[in-house]
């Protein structure tokens, strides 16, 4: 469904680039990204979702090109570990400015705020601030405005790293739950190697600014022999 391929970017106008991708993302798949501090997996997500332009390469979904098209343009969301949620507005509009800045909503665009907060079990608090949710409950909420922009793409870029160990868990088996639902593709970065346990099949490993490694989630965090990897995990 997502197809990188040979996707370069450079800090500077070097004859050879810093980062070079290549990867595949299913749909109905969370694809984890692990790998060290400064590796290149931000900047991955930054690419496919038009925040940085590549020197080359291609971003394709359903084979059709849209690394050309706008960030505002792609069929992309992206979850933050800052949840730039508007602490003024109540969850409801924070939810429904993932559809229409304007907030001019269709009858059937508000159902699908109040059918999102629902099912990320927000029912009841459409009317309350951010403030007085726990953290939990605000990623629930940026979620909930990533579910209703209705984009293939869903790109989690350390979106629950604040949380503890059990809601983080919860939130990413509610994030599978979503992605299989809905036939999404979803890149999930994490510096927590339980998160890909728990999030995928496939992990892929970034060093340097290239895939690394891309194996079953089980064989690379357990059996990898590629230094950098062992490295990388320690002990976990």
């Amino acid at each position: 469904m997502l197809e990188i391929r040979r996707l370069e970017f450079g800090y500077a106008d070097d004859a050879r680039p810093d980062m070079v991708f290549d990867l595949d993302v299913a749909a109905g798949e969370v694809l984890s990204l692990i790998g060290p501090s400064g590796s290149g997996k931000s900047t991955l997500l930054s690419l496919i979702a038009g925040f940085l332009t590549p020197a080359a390469g291609q971003i394709l979904l359903d084979g059709v090109a849209i690394e050309k098209l706008a960030a505002a343009s792609r069929p992309v969301s992206i979850v933050f570990q800052q949840h730039n949620l508007f602490p003024h507005l109540d969850l409801y509009t924070n939810v429904a400015l993932g559809i229409d800045p304007s907030l001019r909503l269709t009858p059937a665009q508000a159902d699908s705020v109040n059918e999102a907060l629902t099912r990320l079990d927000l029912a009841g608090l459409q009317s309350r601030k951010p403030g007085a949710l726990s953290g939990g409950q605000r990623q629930r909420v940026a979620l909930a405005r990533a579910l209703v922009r209705r984009r293939k793409i869903l790109l989690l870029d350390e979106a629950f790293a604040a949380l503890g160990p059990a809601q983080r868990a919860e939130m990413i088996g509610l994030v599978k739950d979503l992605v299989q639902e809905n036939g999404m593709a979803a890149l999930l970065v994490s510096h927590q190697p339980r998160d890909a346990l728990i999030a995928s099949a496939r992990t892929a490993f970034v060093n340097a600014g290239r895939i690394a490694a891309l194996e079953t989630t089980d064989h690379l965090l357990e059996q990898s022999d590629l230094p950098e990897v062992r490295e990388y995990l320690g002990s976990i």
